[in-house]
């Protein structure tokens, strides 16, 4: 189950408690339920303060509201279980998911990872050529919450966007000085209201830059399949290891674990900078692990060996669909 399955089924959870009456009726059963990471220390995996939203329509405690939907949501296959924390906070603990299988739901199911621009549209700030400079942020930030809101199945999702910061006078043509995409960029990966900044390490082509970081690892999960067609073997999803036998394995696969989420709060919120901002945890657990994929020295091509292929290639599957949301190319060699 993923976390974008959990929220639907948090949402179906409390749908079916209204309509057999073990909340009130006219309890307003929301399209979306926020579910987050757990945060340290916590309880479980994921962690969702729906009781207190849905007790104040209900006129009933938060957590007697969690003690109706915990039972329900704790036979769903996928959940291994629900515990009530506080004043009615859900907890959830997973249960967990093999590498091979998310590998293969990332295969199966591109569209809820990635996106493909519609025919026609081009990215980021070359989009709006000859869009004003004042103008050009609010372009920009309105195309790509329009991209990320689509993938998620809505519909006019770039509409009323208040208070967009322009680019500042004193910074002059980004366009011109930056490059579109990390002009794009700079312009995507801070809150709608504040006001962008352009550092010099848009420019530099280092491990400083995080504009470079995710387009190089998108670009070095393309090279690591080339790599491997040179010795003679693909990508086939399953096991990398033994847990915690390969180093970066672990946060990667966490990182493509929670892309759906992510991409899911940011079309809620129209927040393009939430999926900047896993865009660089991603491309920085695939360029530690890149290290792990291939064989070394006489090694032969095993199954473990596919296996970490596999993985490595789904997350540069998922990093050009994010990097396509955002509006930005995502290059197959990068010089």
């Amino acid at each position: 189950m993923t976390p974008v399955d959990l929220s639907r089924s948090v949402v179906c959870a409390l749908r079916r408690a209204v309509e057999d009456g073990e909340l009130p009726a006219g309890v307003d059963v929301p399209e979306r339920v926020v579910v987050e990471r757990s945060r340290p220390g916590g309880v479980g995996d994921y962690a969702s303060p729906v009781a207190f939203g849905v007790a104040k329509g209900a006129a009933v405690a938060p957590r007697a509201v969690a003690e109706v939907l915990a039972p329900r949501l704790a036979g769903l296959a996928g959940i291994e279980r629900v515990e009530i924390t506080g004043a009615g906070f859900l907890n959830f603990v997973l249960a967990e998911s093999s590498v091979g299988e998310v590998v293969r739901g990332i295969r199966a199911r591109g569209a809820s990872y990635g996106f493909a621009p519609r025919a026609g549209e081009t990215p980021g700030a070359d989009a709006f050529p000859d869009v004003p400079l004042g103008a050009l942020r609010e372009r920009v930030v309105h195309a790509a919450v329009q991209r990320i809101g689509r993938s998620q199945g809505q519909a006019g999702a770039g509409g009323g966007l208040p208070n967009i910061a322009p680019v500042a006078k004193r910074d002059g043509d980004v366009r011109a000085r930056y490059g579109v995409g990390a002009a794009a960029w700079a312009m995507l990966c801070v809150p709608g209201h504040e006001t962008p900044v352009f550092p010099a390490w848009l420019l530099v082509q280092d491990d400083s830059s995080e504009f470079f970081r995710v387009r190089y690892a998108r670009s070095r999960a393309r090279a690591l399949t080339r790599n491997a067609g040179q010795l003679g073997f693909e990508g086939e999803p399953g096991e990398p290891g033994e847990p915690g036998e390969v180093p970066g394995a672990g946060a990667l696969l966490g990182a493509l674990r929670d892309h759906p989420l992510v991409l899911e709060a940011a079309a809620h919120h129209r927040a393009p900078e939430r999926l900047v901002r896993q865009l660089v945890v991603l491309a920085d657990a695939l360029l530690d692990f890149q290290y792990h994929v291939l064989p070394q020295g006489d090694e032969k091509p095993s199954a473990a060996h596919r296996a970490r292929l596999a993985l490595a290639e789904a997350a540069g599957t998922v990093l050009a669909g994010g990097l396509a949301l955002l509006g930005i190319d995502a290059p197959d060699h990068y010089l």
